[in-house]
Parts: structure tokens; C-alpha cells; sequence
């Protein structure tokens, strides 16, 4: 249902951009976004958006250098990361839910509540 694509390896204070392609229309997802996981971490939200676009959350960590968005046309969604850092190092994986209270609950709720995963994408920041 969710396809990833983006990650790589950047250096600290450098950008990359992820992408999710839904299966679908954006309609039919309640909201779509990433969590991350770190080694030896807990999975952790990053950030959500609502099939409308018109609503969107950010984890605290990533607020004012991450940006999601979606395409106009398609159930593709995008995450802008900007001034990377060594502890955004963690696979990023693409979640969706067809029915939840908001984005903000989405991003902030346990990963065994939804139910629909991108493969996962490495995004390691290093010099």
C-alpha cells in the first residue's frame, strides 16, 4: 500500500527529500506521514499530514527544518528534511491510517496502532 522512496547519506546541515506513494486516492487515507527509528531506539513520529493537506504535525525534534506536503494530483507524499542532523540518522518509515482522530494523535500514538508501513528508507547524516 505504501511505497518509499528517498534516504541516502548527507552531511550534517545538508537536505534530502523522501517520498511515499499511497496506493489509492488521497481521500482514502485519514492521514499519511513517517516515523523514524534510531538503533537501539524506540519508533517515533515525525511528522503527519491529512489527506486534504490542510493539516499537519511536527514532532518537536523536526519543527521549522522538516516540511510534508502531497502532491496535488496524486496520493504521493514528500518530507523536506533541511538542516540535517547526526541524530536524524534512522530508517524512515512511510505510515498510514485509514481512520484517526487527527494527525497530531497519528504522530504522536504507538506504531502498533496503525496499520499500514512503507519498507523503511536509511537516512544517515554524517561528515
Amino acid at each position: 500500500h505504501l511505497v518509499e522512496s528517498g534516504g541516502g547519506l548527507v552531511q550534517p546541515g545538508g537536505s534530502l527529500k523522501l517520498s511515499c506513494a499511497a496506493s489509492g486516492s488521497a481521500a482514502d487515507w485519514a492521514g499519511i506521514g513517517w516515523f523514524r527509528q534510531a538503533p537501539g531506539k524506540e519508533r517515533e513520529g515525525v511528522a503527519f499530514i491529512d489527506s486534504s493537506g490542510g493539516r499537519t504535525y511536527y514532532a518537536d525534534s523536526v519543527k521549522d527544518r522538516f516540511t510534508i506536503s502531497r502532491a496535488n494530483a496524486e496520493p504521493t507524499f514528500y518530507l523536506q528534511m533541511n538542516s540535517l542532523k547526526p541524530e536524524d540518522t534512522a530508517v524512515y518509515y512511510c505510515a498510514a491510517e485509514t481512520a484517526f482522530p487527527s494527525v497530531q494523535a497519528l504522530c504522536r500514538t504507538r506504531p502498533s496502532l496503525i496499520g499500514y508501513w512503507g519498507q523503511g528508507t536509511q537516512v544517515t547524516v554524517s561528515s
